[in-house]
């Protein structure tokens, strides 16, 4: 029952049945009681809270570093090692097996997207949209495409190569690029700065050299060729491929990893409890 209603109560028992001198001492005596009861809970219930806040920030507190322990290492580590990110939401295979969300994958890693599903590849200064119904493998600075269609944003002249030719930016500035080789046609267009399109014929039994020739593709320009000059990498054809190390528990953003440490350092300042007198 409330302090409060308690005294009330009370003091009406004592006006029908005692004394006045009586109810004077006794109800003082009953007030002081009372009011000291309800300081001491009140105290009890303020500790318990401020316990409980500060379980719950330890909790979150120990959640948070421990993603961001793992994770930040993950994602550097990725970069660090000629690595990259892998984006996908579905209808992706990493080296013939479904691809995660997100995963980090690595030199001779082979993507292969289905139809009406893409995919995106965030390497270090460089990403790369991959269309649907394509089949490329990755290797660090270059991609091998076997089949259908990539858009490459780079700054690190990241380029690709299919058969025995080579699409290479010409400047290290951000250079943006589609190849495309469907249907036994290869195209390149450039969207912003020039790429160089490196031809290299099939070496034949007669000659140890081959014949090459380079063609420029101008920025706002596009080039069409007949691809001809071979087989290229198939997934079936990857011999030891390097699987998915880090899945999307692990491998995270760097910014993702940032943001969680800033977190936890405002988490973690302070052991106090949190309470009206300790902000």
């Amino acid at each position: 029952m409330h302090p409060d209603i308690c005294l009330k109560n009370f003091d009406v028992s004592f006006q029908e049945n005692g004394s006045p001198a009586a109810l004077g001492i006794t109800q003082a005596n009953t007030r002081r009681e009372l009011r000291q009861l309800s300081l001491a809970q009140g105290s009890w219930c303020g500790e318990k809270a401020g316990l409980c806040l500060l379980e719950w920030r330890n909790l979150v507190c120990g959640v948070i570093c421990g993603v961001t322990i793992m994770i930040g290492p993950a994602s550097l580590w990725a970069q660090t090692t000629g690595g990259a990110l892998l984006y996908s939401e579905g209808g992706t295979w990493l080296n013939e097996n479904p691809a995660p969300d997100t995963s980090a994958i690595f030199p001779d890693a082979v993507i292969q997207t289905q139809k009406g599903h893409t995919a995106k590849i965030d390497a270090n200064g460089s990403t790369v949209m991959i269309q649907p119904e394509t089949i490329v493998q990755f290797e660090g600075d270059e991609l091998v495409l076997d089949h259908g269609w990539l858009q490459l944003n780079t700054a690190r002249q990241m380029k690709v190569r299919i058969n025995c030719v080579n699409v290479v930016p010409l400047t290290p500035d951000r250079t943006q690029y589609d190849v495309t080789d469907i249907d036994g046609k290869i195209k390149v267009a450039a969207y912003k700065n020039d790429v160089k399109i490196q031809y290299k014929a099939a070496v034949t039994r007669r000659s140890r050299h081959s014949d090459s020739s380079d063609i420029i593709v101008h920025e706002g320009e596009q080039f069409t060729r007949d691809d001809k000059c071979g087989t290229a990498v198939r997934p079936a054809d990857v011999v030891d491929a390097k699987g998915a190390i880090l899945n999307s528990l692990w491998a995270k953003s760097a910014a993702v990893a940032t943001v969680g440490a800033l977190i936890c350092l405002g988490l973690c300042r302070s052991d106090n409890p949190i309470s009206a007198s300790i902000p």
